[in-house]
């Protein structure tokens, strides 16, 4: 059973060697340097693979998405109808979870502030509301989105969540369809995407969605506007509305990881923005030998007549 190893902008080398202690008894394969017959290839563990090479693969019979989102695969034509297995795994939960609170923590604590204070050498302190006054939205309930709303209102922070249809969360508000989000974002001070990418959700963080966030909060000392924090997929963001709502006041300030175009050009003005902390899209990296165990067991259980879990409903886009 061969399995090809297609990752644009990773090392596959590691990973192939990391499945070939896995899965021993495999013939485990990298692009474009031992890809080989493609007709044996029964298997595609590939991110950002080329469109090409994922139609070109006769016997395929299982697509396993090393990352998050599946868009990248899912844009294309010509793509297989076999099924697409997402990534699910504690580690990764675990650190998205811990970016989102993070980001959450450094606005609703000012530490932005706190840090050109210190290179002024100016020592003054601000209010800060409890966590209890502190209203997170939070767009998208899966996975991700459930356990970062989960962990949030254990810090005390007034948690809800949004998405297309109806989702319940334990400790968390939940609102779903056109009217609940409109609802969501009016209570929302911190506004945080987890949503994954589908044509439904391309462009859905705009001018006019970030308008209809809350005003009364104060996160930022001379703004009383909302935050947006973004780590779900760049496609969801119209960049241009965000510097429109961050430089018009209509958003304090925003942390994003995630962006239409990456690597980040040089000459975006995210960069250089004074109320914009930015990540290079690595929220949610995780441990890569906890994604190749994962991936193994999979390939395991499937071969073992267990089925698959964690299929992309083609559908729905995730």
């Amino acid at each position: 059973m061969a399995l090809l190893i297609a990752v644009s902008g990773w090392d596959s080398e590691s990973w192939a060697a990391r499945f070939s202690a896995l899965l021993p008894d495999h013939d485990i394969r990298r692009h474009p340097e031992t890809t080989g017959d493609l007709s044996q290839i029964r298997y595609l563990l590939g991110w950002k693979t080329d469109p090409e090479l994922v139609s070109s693969l006769p016997n395929l019979e299982v697509i396993f998405s090393l990352g998050a989102g599946v868009d990248h695969l899912l844009k294309n034509p010509n793509l297989p109808d076999v099924p697409m297995v997402r990534i699910v795994d504690p580690d990764l939960t675990m650190r998205m979870s811990e970016w989102v609170i993070l980001q959450v923590l450094l606005h609703h604590r000012k530490d932005r502030l706190y840090r050109e204070r210190q290179a002024a050498h100016v020592w003054k302190g601000e209010d800060v509301p409890s966590a209890s006054a502190v209203r997170v939205g939070i767009l998208g309930q899966g996975v991700l989105g459930a356990d970062a709303a989960r962990k949030l209102s254990v810090l005390g922070y007034q948690v809800a969540g949004w998405s297309r249809s109806p989702k319940s969360v334990e400790g968390v508000e939940s609102f779903n369809g056109d009217d609940g989000l409109s609802a969501m974002l009016a209570r929302t001070d911190i506004l945080v995407n987890l949503l994954p990418l589908t044509p439904a959700t391309t462009g859905i963080i705009n001018y006019d969605l970030l308008s209809k966030l809350s005003t009364d909060g104060k996160r930022h000392p001379d703004c009383n506007a909302p935050v947006l924090i973004n780590a779900g997929r760049g496609g969801s963001q119209v960049e241009d509305d965000i510097l429109r709502a961050l430089d018009g006041g209509t958003l304090a300030a925003c942390s994003l990881d995630v962006f239409q175009s990456e690597p980040l050009p040089a000459a975006s003005p995210f960069w250089d923005h004074p109320r914009v902390s930015l990540t290079p899209h690595c929220a949610a990296d995780s441990d890569p030998q906890a994604l190749s165990v994962y991936v193994a067991e999979r390939i395991r259980a499937y071969e073992a007549g267990e089925g698959l879990i964690n299929v992309v409903d083609r559908t729905a886009g995730y």
